[in-house]
């Protein structure tokens, strides 16, 4: 990674990508980028880290997009994954329990993780220093850009000296946050809701044994709802509604915040890092692009925190467009595959905001009569089985699916444009099992049994055999991986693999570089899988998917 220069006389740098904004979205993208050999210009309006635990939560499909990037030995490690969530009426009574720590998405890796802002994005940044071709530059602010076919031109300034200079990419990427300059350069509106009511959030430091709410609690008190929870390092979230009349500067003062935050941590030896009012929107881009120019993450899309899915949307449109634009800008991929970004992200999102919705509408209820029905009919409902497990295990949290888009006929059927798992696999390199993404490399994939793999026969694009074997086979007895990268011999550890071919009654799976299923198909139908792909691509004939 190259530092930031300027100059009055500078020339017109040119790059691939430009990526706006350097928050965990941003910083992100750009890895990602850099990990597919793109030239890659991120800029940051900031001189330094934002340095303030704004965002808290990830999922296992974040995770997995971090291990995509290379990046999740650097960031687990200060990741804290709560075994539960409770939600309890104004009486301190549960009413609901979501136990996260018997819920397994299959993806490998725990279904919530907390974490720490200002860490998180040292280690995005970090990222960066693996990529010669990614070069990041902060105290830089975007000032105006225009298109024409081929290129963007785009006027940056140095926040410092106020030396502007020009830019000429082939996209820009706008990861600028909700009050995003790409977007308004680009002239496309938001449409939506925001909430009147406002929030307090509070971030702090505090000794374990100083801890009084041990879990994290969704207090659902109509007289005052609330948000408590340990996180990462040592470190405690609170978040409380305000009430009509209190004002941001009442709420921030050490006496108020320590009335507040005394039922869950003990405020003598609680460290505040963190006190902001805020307040939530429910919004979306008119549309996420605009000829050469993308929006990602708070720039397309602002959604209620009771999900916990803000960042982790903008985690998925990086992991989604990322890979796209590495085939476009290889030309093994006709430019119109860009549109599937929008196409397969915008229901997916505008699901995930559904359902916050929803479940602030259980989180909110605002009078006594109301959250007395809640806690009555959530209390009569999980005395069913079936019901009860969909609060339980986390059922009701939308599958990671796109119904129509980059897929085999273009729209989702059984399997066909869902993510697939991420079992525990073993190779002759490595008998100690490790995560199937570990082995897939950064292409297509194909995975079937050992004994009808196919293999390479023409050049064309970047694609993967796995060929399975069953569990109990001797990982040592495999043919060694060697020179021959193509393909990669693997025991199917826990049998997951094998289970989710027989259920699918497929012979072999086609995966997305996102990891999502592109096609299923039986033995010997490989040819037509590649078929369909090459027309998914809009690909010239030189960027087939090899087949046997």
């Amino acid at each position: 990674m190259n530092p930031a220069q300027s100059s009055p006389r500078a020339k017109v740098q040119e790059v691939d990508v430009v990526v706006v904004g350097c928050g965990p979205v941003g910083a992100l993208t750009a890895n990602l980028l850099g990990v597919r050999g793109i030239s890659t210009l991120v800029v940051e309006r900031s001189t330094a880290p934002h340095g303030q635990p704004r965002a808290f939560s990830c999922d296992d499909e974040a995770f997995r997009v971090y291990q995509q990037a290379g990046l999740l030995d650097q960031i687990a490690g200060d990741m804290h994954q709560p075994p539960r969530a409770d939600y309890v009426n104004a009486a301190g009574q549960v009413f609901a329990t979501i136990a996260f720590s018997e819920v397994d998405f299959g993806f490998g890796h725990a279904p919530l993780n907390f974490f720490d802002q200002p860490l998180l994005e040292q280690a995005l940044r970090g990222g960066l220093d693996r990529f010669d071709h990614v070069e990041l530059q902060l105290g830089t602010e975007l000032v105006s850009l225009q298109q024409d076919d081929d290129r963007v031109q785009l006027v940056l300034r140095d926040v410092v000296t106020d030396q502007v200079r020009p830019v000429r990419a082939r996209y820009v990427l706008g990861c600028d946050g909700a009050r995003s300059t790409t977007r308004t350069a680009v002239r496309i509106p938001l449409t939506g809701a925001s909430y009147a009511e406002p929030w307090l959030a509070i971030s702090g430091d505090v000794p374990p044994e100083a801890i009084r709410g041990e879990h994290t609690t969704f207090v659902c008190d109509w007289r005052r709802p609330a948000f408590v929870s340990p996180g990462a390092r040592g470190s405690y979230r609170l978040e409380f509604m305000l009430l009509p009349g209190e004002t941001e500067a009442d709420m921030r003062r050490p006496e108020t915040i320590a009335k507040l935050v005394e039922p869950y941590v003990d405020p003598a030896r609680f460290t505040v890092t963190r006190a902001v009012v805020y307040t939530f929107h429910h919004l979306i881009a008119q549309r996420w692009r605009e000829r050469r120019v993308f929006l990602l993450g708070d720039a397309a899309h602002q959604m209620p925190p009771f999900l916990g899915q803000g960042l982790c949307s903008g985690l998925r449109d990086a992991a989604n467009l990322t890979w796209k634009l590495g085939l476009v800008l290889a030309g093994d991929a006709d430019p119109a595959l860009l549109d599937t970004y929008e196409t397969e992200r915008r229901p997916h999102t505008a699901a995930m905001a559904d359902t916050s919705v929803r479940l602030g509408r259980v989180f909110l209820a605002r009078s006594r009569p109301a959250a007395w029905l809640r806690d009555v009919a959530l209390r009569a409902i999980q005395t069913v089985p079936r019901a009860r497990r969909f609060v339980r295990q986390f059922e009701f949290k939308p599958l990671p699916a796109y119904e129509r888009g980059m897929m085999a006929g273009g729209r989702r059927d059984g399997a066909v444009g869902t993510m697939f798992p991420q079992p525990r696999v073993a190779t002759a390199e490595s008998t100690t099992p490790r995560l199937l993404d570990e082995v897939l490399g950064s292409g297509f994939a194909v995975i079937g049994s050992g004994g009808t793999a196919p293999r390479p026969e023409t050049p064309g694009l970047p694609v993967r055999y796995v060929a399975v074997h069953p569990a109990g086979t001797e990982a040592a007895s495999l043919p060694a991986t060697g020179a021959d990268v193509d393909r990669v011999d693997v025991v199917d550890v826990d049998g997951a693999i094998t289970a989710w071919l027989r259920r699918h009654r497929a012979d072999a799976v086609v995966l997305r570089p996102d990891r999502f299923v592109f096609a299923v198909a039986a033995a010997g139908g490989l040819d037509q899988v590649a078929r369909q792909l090459t027309a998914a691509l809009g690909a010239p004939e030189s960027a087939r998917l090899p087949v046997g």
